[in-house]
C-alpha cells in the first residue's frame, strides 16, 4: 500500500516537471525567435501570409471571380485573406514593440510639401507600412530649428532596424529658401516627395484653415488681391506664394536632381489613394503592401480613410481639421486666380513631365 502511494505521488511529480520544462521550452523558443526577428534575420524563413497576399493564385481572373473558382480553391482563398488580415495586425503589434530596438537614424525620405495639399494622408497611410517608422509631429528643422543642430533632429526620429525607412513630413521646407541647401548637407541622397494640388483650391482651403483659427480675417478677395480694380494678385499673401510651384522647385533643383523627387497628386489621393501609394511604395523601394485593401471613401468627408484596423474598434480618419467646407467665393475671384497661376503650372508640368490637369478645372 505504501509503495502505491509512493509510486504515485512519484508519477504526478514527474508529470508536473515534464509540464513546466514544456512550458519553460516553449518561452525559451518563443523569446529566441522573437530577437532573431527583431534584428532582421527571419528573411531566411518561408515567407509570411501577408507577403503573399498578391500571389494566391496564377490565374488572377479564376481568383477573382468566386463563379469560377472552384470550392476548394474558394476556401484557401478565403483562408488567406483571413490569415492575412490577423497577421496584418500582428505587424502593427510588433512595431509597437520594436520601439526599444534599433538605431535612431537621419531620415532617408522626407515629405517636404506642400501645405493643404494631402500631406497629413499620405503620411498615415505610409504608416501602415510595417518598414516605414516616421514622426508623427512636424519637427521643422530646416526651417525654424536648424540651429538646435543635426544631434537634436536625429534624436527626434524613431528607432528603425535593418530594412526599414526613417521619414518625417514638414510641409514648409518646400517654399523655404534655406531648406534644400541644409537637407543637402545632411545627406545628398535624400528622397523628396511633394504632394501637390490645384493652387486655386489648395490657396482656398488654405484660408479656410487660416479663418477658422481667426474668425476676423478680411475675405478671401481682399488677401488674394493687391488691387481689385486692376486684379493685380498679391503673391507675399503665403496662401497665394505656395502655390507657385514651379518658382520653389527651381530652389530645389539647384541641389537635388530631378531623380530625387516624387511629385504626388493631391487629387489622386483623393481619388484613387491605393493608385498613388503603389507610386509612393515604389519610389521609396518598398513592397506594396498599401493597397485598395486597406482604404474606404467616407462621404461625409469627402476623402478615403483607412478601414478599421485589426484590434481597433472604429476605422481611423483624419481629424475634425481635415475636410472642412470652404467659403464661398465669388467666381470672378477664382477665375482671376487660375490665369494667374496658368502659366507658372504649366511650367511645372514640363520641369516634372507630368500634367496635373489643373487647367482643366472650369
Amino acid at each position: 500500500m505504501g509503495c502505491s502511494k509512493w509510486r504515485a505521488a512519484f508519477n504526478l511529480g514527474h508529470l508536473k516537471v515534464q509540464s513546466k520544462l514544456s512550458v519553460f521550452l516553449t518561452m525559451i523558443i518563443l523569446f529566441v525567435y522573437l530577437f532573431y526577428c527583431l534584428n532582421g534575420f527571419c528573411e531566411s524563413l518561408p515567407r509570411p501570409v501577408y507577403d503573399q497576399q498578391t500571389h494566391h493564385l496564377k490565374d488572377k481572373n479564376v481568383h477573382n471571380d468566386p463563379q469560377l473558382a472552384s470550392p476548394k480553391q474558394a476556401g484557401a482563398s478565403f483562408a488567406r485573406d483571413q490569415l492575412s488580415d490577423v497577421a496584418y495586425g500582428a505587424i502593427n503589434n510588433t512595431i509597437s514593440i520594436a520601439n526599444n530596438f534599433g538605431s535612431k537614424k537621419f531620415p532617408q525620405a522626407i515629405i517636404i510639401g506642400v501645405k493643404k495639399g494631402g500631406t497629413r494622408a499620405l503620411l498615415e497611410f505610409l504608416r501602415i507600412h510595417p518598414d516605414v517608422r516616421a514622426v508623427g509631429a512636424e519637427p521643422h528643422f530646416f526651417d525654424r530649428f536648424y540651429d538646435k543642430g543635426l544631434d537634436w533632429y536625429r534624436d527626434l526620429m524613431p528607432r528603425t532596424l535593418d530594412g526599414q525607412i526613417t521619414m518625417e513630413k514638414t510641409p514648409s521646407y518646400f517654399i523655404t529658401k534655406e531648406a534644400p541647401r541644409r537637407v543637402f548637407a545632411m545627406s545628398r541622397h535624400t528622397k523628396l516627395i511633394v504632394v501637390v494640388r490645384d493652387p486655386v483650391t489648395r490657396a482656398v482651403s488654405d484660408y479656410t484653415q487660416t479663418v477658422s483659427k481667426s474668425p476676423g480675417l478680411p475675405s478671401f478677395k481682399n488677401l488674394a488681391f493687391r488691387n481689385a480694380t486692376t486684379g493685380l494678385i498679391d503673391t507675399s499673401w503665403s496662401a497665394v506664394r505656395i502655390g507657385i510651384y514651379a518658382k520653389h522647385l527651381e530652389n530645389w533643383l539647384r541641389y537635388f536632381p530631378l531623380s530625387s523627387f516624387l511629385f504626388v497628386s493631391g487629387e489622386r489621393l483623393v481619388t484613387d489613394p491605393a493608385g498613388e501609394m503603389g507610386r509612393v511604395q515604389d519610389f521609396l523601394g518598398l513592397k506594396r503592401v498599401v493597397t485598395d485593401k486597406h482604404f474606404y471613401f467616407n462621404q461625409t468627408k469627402g476623402f478615403p480613410c483607412l478601414k478599421k484596423p485589426e484590434g481597433s474598434s472604429r476605422p481611423r480618419c483624419l481629424g475634425k481639421s481635415k475636410g472642412r467646407p470652404h467659403p464661398q467665393i465669388p467666381s470672378q475671384v477664382l477665375l482671376r486666380l487660375r490665369d494667374f497661376y496658368r502659366p507658372f503650372n504649366l511650367k511645372f508640368y514640363q520641369m516634372t513631365g507630368q500634367n496635373f490637369g489643373w487647367d482643366n478645372t472650369a
